[in-house]
This record gives structure tokens, sequence and C-alpha cells, in this order.
């Protein structure tokens, strides 16, 4: 659209033109010259090749051309005037649709029931969540956000940080029954691991002992998948270990159906991070949704760091056998 902006401003001086009916009254609404008016006109006149105006030493007459160009232009210019005032609310009122994406088992245990409370917070807006464990482009795919659980690669996005999860290595009580419970990350490699294929390197598991000494077990399986609860629900069919962020696992860690193994090692903490395209006009709903999904996971948080200890206190239960 090259040149709209002269356009739009000629179609302007046009309007006032004809409604002060003379370019002197143009001017003082337009707080600009006469010959500037008349430089406007002529501009205007000339693209289109038409003439709009018949000029008096006293008024100006609207020619049939000029009419139907000047009744066209009103409505051009109050969609432009509606358009921006739009725009303008759309950055300090919430409203609208919000596209978001994020992992499979984030949407359903966390996003999911935290989008709920959010709509029933900001009546005006719609919420479209795309469910996906890889990292979509979100500019080719026009999200407002993504909610991203891991490290993040460079890129031109804009990223908050909400908070970190920690993962916990578990496997089912009769898995460990016959195949014996580690007592070292080194004695995963004598077990069927169930691999998350989307991790930075799958196939290196990660523990801190008490000192904070890292170390890195490279770990193999007949089973790898994309998404953490199919690898959970293979754990609780005893088809192997499993290394999951502790929201997936926790409530059967609870309910006894898995155990939590090597309590005394630390695996590493994993980033959450809201991340957007677009750092200067960060619209409303984007806005007010990520302080919403922030302060909330910030809540879990602390729940979570609440309940921590019955969490922590679930131990290999007797009289499963050690890996020998």
């Amino acid at each position: 659209m090259w040149g709209s902006v002269d356009r739009f401003s000629g179609m302007a001086v046009f309007v006032e033109v004809v409604d002060a009916n003379s370019f002197a009254g143009a001017a003082r609404r337009l707080g600009m010259s006469p010959a500037m008016v008349s430089t406007h006109i002529q501009s205007l006149e000339q693209r289109l090749g038409v003439r709009l105006l018949n000029r008096t030493t006293r008024r100006v007459n609207v020619t049939e051309v000029g009419q139907d160009y000047y009744e066209r232009s009103l409505r051009i210019l109050a969609d432009m005037e509606e358009a921006e005032r739009a725009a303008g609310d759309l950055q300090t009122a919430p409203r609208g649709v919000l596209r978001v994406t994020t992992s499979v088992s984030g949407g359903m245990r966390f996003l999911g029931p935290a989008i709920a409370e959010y709509l029933a917070a900001y009546l005006d807006v719609s919420v479209e969540l795309n469910l996906d464990d890889r990292y979509v482009d979100l500019v080719e795919q026009r999200f407002d956000l993504a909610i991203r659980v891991g490290h993040l690669a460079d890129s031109s996005l804009i990223a908050r940080k909400l908070g970190s999860v920690g993962s916990v290595l578990c496997a089912s009580p009769a898995y460990l029954e016959a195949k014996g419970v580690p007592q070292t990350p080194r004695d995963l490699s004598k077990h069927n691991c169930l691999v998350y294929t989307y991790a930075t390197r799958q196939n290196v598991w990660r523990f801190f002992d008490s000192n904070g000494r890292e170390e890195a077990v490279r770990v193999s399986g007949r089973f790898l998948a994309n998404n953490g609860d199919v690898l959970l629900n293979l754990a609780l069919k005893d088809s192997g270990v499993v290394l999951v962020p502790q929201f997936i696992a926790e409530s059967d860690l609870r309910a006894g159906r898995l155990v939590r193994l090597l309590p005394d090692f630390e695996t590493q903490q994993v980033p959450v991070n809201a991340v957007y395209p677009h750092s200067r006009y960060v619209s409303a709903k984007t806005r007010t949704f990520i302080d919403f999904i922030a302060a909330r996971f910030e809540r879990s948080q602390q729940l979570r760091r609440n309940a921590a200890g019955a969490v922590d206190d679930v131990r290999p239960p007797l009289p499963l056998r050690a890996v020998s």
C-alpha cells in the first residue's frame, strides 16, 4: 500500500473542504494553510484523474463524482477511526480470542483448569488452546503465547519465567519387585528406562547428590515417547522406570501406585516460561493472562512445597530387593 498515508490524508482534507464549503474553513479546522489544503486537493484529483470540486471565489461545490467520493470517504475514514479505537482498546481492556499453545501434559493437568478460572474473571476474552509437545512456531502459526516447560533455545521471542518444576524418578511396585530397586544412578543402566524423546538430551538423566555433585547417566529402554503421560502410563503398567515432571506423577506416588526412586538424589529443576512474540505492544488479553498464570503457578508451587514431605517420604516398600 505504497502512498497510503498521503492517500488517507488527501481524503481527510477533501472531506473537511466539503463539510466547510471552503478551503479557508477546512484550513482552520485542520490547522494548516489554505495553500496546503489546495495542494492536497490538487494531488488527489490528479491521482484520481477526475474533478471533485468546482471552485468559485466564494464557495466550493462538489461535483457528482466528488459527492460519491465524499460519501465513500466518510465510511472509509469512520472505519479507520473505529479500527484505531478498537486497537487502542485491545491494549487497555482484555478482549478477543487468545491463542495459546503448550505441552499435552501441562495443558491437561495445569493450564486447562487455570484457563477456566481466567475465563470466569475476564468475560470478554475467549481462549483457543493448542496442545502439542513440540515447540511450534508462534509467529508462523499466529499464537499469542506459549507456556513451555524446559530450557529455551535462543530466539527472538520474549520469555517471562513463571517458575520451575522438579522431576521425579519412579516405577511401579510390581516392576521393582521383579527387577530390583536401583540404589545409585549408575544402577539405572540395568533397567528398562522409559525415555522422553523431546528432552534436550533424551538418553541422559542427571542427578545431584546431597553435596550438589552432578552424576549424568546414559539410559536406554525399549519404549520412547514424546509425551510424559504416555510414559507414566507405561510405568503404571509395570513396564519400566520413568523420569517425569513431579506434577505428572505426584497423585500416583501418594496413592502408592508408583514408588519414588533414589530419594537421596535431586533432579535438575526445569524452568517454566511464558513465551510470546512481541515485546513493545503486548495486548491486554496476553498481559493479563500471563499475570494470571504466573500468580496461579506460584500458588500451586507453594502448595506443592507444603506437600513435598508426603511425596518425599514415599520409600520402596519392603521386601523389594536392591539391584545386585
